[in-house]
């Protein structure tokens, strides 16, 4: 019998953006820190041609910004910005949110099924949350929106989101730095919306929860 096709490796370039882009979306770099070339390709353990490459896509979308030293770092929001990322997200994510509940309604078993896996997600940040931890926050927050959204099946509002995501997700990190998330469980209240074929609680669950974030990290910022 012919043996199965293996999948095709990712090439490295490809494999050294993805990584490094969730280093930035994720903490393991924060807003402002300032980190070599050099030091990005021995953390990533690759060459420095891939990492300059990464870097170049990375700060094409917003989400690096290369300084004259040969260093680079994740931008720090302004108001300004914020209020646009704001904009942009409320009006895109509930859409998402609304667009995946109907989704998932036509099709037996999917919408338990994802109520779920989120639910799952949801327990996981829960855990980071108690324990402190940053990253697991900021990993488990942006899996639980994209699990969610994903299940929309509308590539370029999810394309959109995602851009918008690598540019505000870093500076979430506020919200465990100043004492954990504060005030309803929105996420809770999102499964428990998906569950009831509710899209419009669902879209609104997502919403509040938006605003929630928006709202610590402004604060942050001074306004």
């Amino acid at each position: 019998m012919p043996s199965k096709a293996q999948p095709a490796k990712m090439p490295e370039h490809e494999a050294t953006y993805r990584r490094l882009r969730d280093m930035v979306l994720y903490g393991g770099l924060a807003p402002g820190q300032r980190v070599t070339i050099q030091g990005l390709a021995g953390a990533l353990d690759v060459g420095m041609t891939p990492v300059r490459e990464a870097i170049r896509r990375l700060t094409a979308e917003g989400a690096l910004a290369l300084h004259d030293n040969r260093r680079v770092s994740v931008p720090e929001l302004t108001l300004a910005q914020l209020d646009e990322l704001a904009f942009a997200r409320l009006a895109i994510e509930p859409q998402l949110a609304r667009l995946a509940a109907r989704q998932a309604q036509a099709e037996a078993g999917e919408a338990a099924a994802l109520a779920a896996r989120l639910a799952d997600i949801d327990s996981a940040v829960d855990l980071a949350i108690e324990s402190g931890d940053v990253q697991g926050y900021l990993s488990g927050n942006a899996q639980f929106h994209f699990a969610l959204y994903d299940a929309a099946r509308a590539p370029i509002l999810l394309s959109l989101t995602g851009a918008l995501w690598l540019r505000f997700g870093p500076s979430l990190r506020v919200v465990m730095e100043n004492g954990g998330p504060s005030g309803p469980d929105r996420h809770r209240e999102a499964v428990a919306a998906l569950r009831a074929g509710d899209d419009e609680g669902l879209a609104s669950a997502v919403t509040e929860d938006i605003e929630q974030g928006l709202s610590r990290v402004r604060r942050a910022l001074g306004g």
